[in-house]
């Protein structure tokens, strides 16, 4: 048998004989392809940086909506976030000493509309409300709102109301107090508003406010108390200015609530907002309002309808635990608005008990915040608590303790979006850098909150600085030119 070599052409026999051989490409195709990568390369990253840079966060997140893998690429946080600790342990015995100060508060003069001294006393108020509904109309509706002395008994919670008819529904009789409560209540009538981009507080008020009959959606909420779309916080005390600016209803803010005053909102049939931290999936944490509208003590749960959640399961509100709405709630202070007719003000005075006036409010939010640091000494939201309450009662000095000590245990990074108690207890210390240094933090991170520019413009002008004060305060009129206090100051150093 021959070699199979033998009976194969050579491979140089076909180069010699066919004028064949091995050839690359051609060198202009190989270069075009070159090029062409490099700019594919150059155009995503292009993009990338486009939309880290140059899009606002509204025009992100429609990108994002739009192609889901491109969240990856947005700016990250560092772990920690980018809150300017306090490294320094100087002063930690002033904030110390806080946990054992007595905070006395004077007993209350009774309010107008409070239950008389008779034990078995019963007051009935019959108010007429509006329920909403989708025409122009207003359909009245009389109810007969009972209101019973810690004797009363609780009665079962009312069935929804017949938005056609004029009846009398006995409503969950409840102890101005703290008398015998229904198990559970709801509120009906509120209507659902689906938040728009960075739009939650004006949704969420509006939501109250159609309990009422309010015809107007969100958005005439959100020229009103943000003007600019990217402006990152609407304080609770906008939110109930702009309810009694905007209809005839009034509105009241206030600190230091409790679950227990929540309840006997709901089922006294007046529309709350709180204002708690959350972390929704696939976001930090953040600040976010919800509007209550029911509880039920066999689940331990409260019903909210929540402008980014929904309405929950059958459209009954987004169902959270009594312990899981307190620990978010903790981080705003507990702090709660409440809209009313003007007509029920009397009730609604007899029901806040100390809440009503400001000053107590504060009190009560104090007391609750030292306890809370007592038991865990390492509750940054409870520090924090401690020096907002304090500043309300114009302590600055114990509130500026408070809050360095919360600094040192790290909240989470954006609560200077949000709250700016801290600032104040600054600026009226004279402690500007300390200010400043809380004004870099919101710009390093959100250019568009006017407060800040605010309180920038404040320690500038006592600086002696007038035109760069005077600029501060410009631009955080350019953000919010319903903003007063920036105009006021702006007029004062003119």
């Amino acid at each position: 048998m021959r070699d199979l070599d033998d009976t194969q052409p050579s491979r140089s026999y076909y180069m010699q004989n066919y004028n064949v051989g091995v050839k690359g490409p051609p060198r202009l195709l190989l270069w075009g392809v070159i090029l062409f990568a490099l700019l594919t390369v150059a155009g995503v990253g292009g993009v990338i940086v486009g939309f880290r840079e140059v899009l606002q966060p509204a025009q992100q997140q429609r990108v994002i909506e739009q192609l889901p893998f491109m969240r990856m690429f947005k700016e990250p946080t560092p772990v920690g976030g980018l809150f300017p600790t306090l490294e320094s342990r100087a002063g930690e015995s002033d904030a110390l000493a806080l946990l054992d100060m007595p905070l006395a508060i004077a007993s209350p003069t009774p309010p107008t509309g409070a239950a008389s001294a008779t034990p078995a006393a019963v007051l009935v108020e019959t108010v007429v409300l509006a329920t909403a509904t989708p025409a122009p109309t207003r359909v009245a509706e009389t109810i007969t709102v009972f209101t019973a002395t810690a004797s009363g008994t609780a009665s079962p919670s009312p069935a929804p109301p017949a938005a056609t008819a004029t009846s009398e529904i006995a409503v969950a009789p409840v102890n101005l107090s703290g008398g015998a409560l229904p198990s559970s209540a709801r509120i009906y009538g509120i209507l659902h508003q689906r938040q728009t981009w960075n739009n939650c507080g004006p949704a969420t008020i509006t939501m109250a406010m159609s309990y009422y009959g309010w015809q107007e959606d969100q958005s005439a909420a959100g020229r009103a108390l943000k003007p600019n779309r990217e402006d990152k916080n609407v304080s609770p005390q906008e939110m109930a200015a702009y309810v009694e600016e905007a209809s005839n209803l009034k509105a009241i803010a206030r600190m230091g609530g409790t679950l227990d005053l929540l309840k006997r909102l709901v089922a006294n049939e007046f529309p709350v907002v709180i204002e708690t931290g959350a972390m929704f999936e696939a976001y930090d944490w953040i600040g976010h309002y919800r509007a209550l509208v029911a509880y039920d003590d066999v689940y331990q749960r409260f019903y909210f309808f929540d402008s980014f959640l929904g309405v929950g399961e059958g459209a009954q509100g987004v169902a959270i635990s009594y312990d899981e709405v307190d620990r978010d709630w903790q981080a705003f202070n507990r702090t709660f608005i409440v809209v009313y007719e003007p007509r029920r003000e009397g009730l609604l005075r007899g029901l806040l008990d100390s809440h009503w006036d400001a000053k107590d409010a504060a009190q009560l939010a104090f007391d609750a915040a030292q306890a809370e640091a007592r038991l865990d000494p390492s509750n940054a939201f409870a520090w924090f608590n401690m020096g907002t309450s304090l500043v309300a009662l114009q302590r600055y000095q114990e509130a500026a303790a408070a809050f360095d000590q919360s600094r040192r245990l790290g909240p989470p990074w954006r609560m200077m979006w949000y709250q700016f108690g801290a600032f104040e207890a600054y600026y009226q210390l004279g402690r500007f850098d300390d200010v400043l240094s809380l004004v870099k933090v919101n710009l390093n991170n959100a250019e568009e909150i006017e407060e800040t520019y605010y309180w920038q413009g404040l320690v500038l002008q006592a600086q002696d600085k007038p035109g760069q004060a005077a600029s501060s305060f410009r631009r955080a009129l350019a953000y919010n030119p319903n903003y007063d206090e920036a105009r006021a100051a702006l007029a004062q150093l003119n």
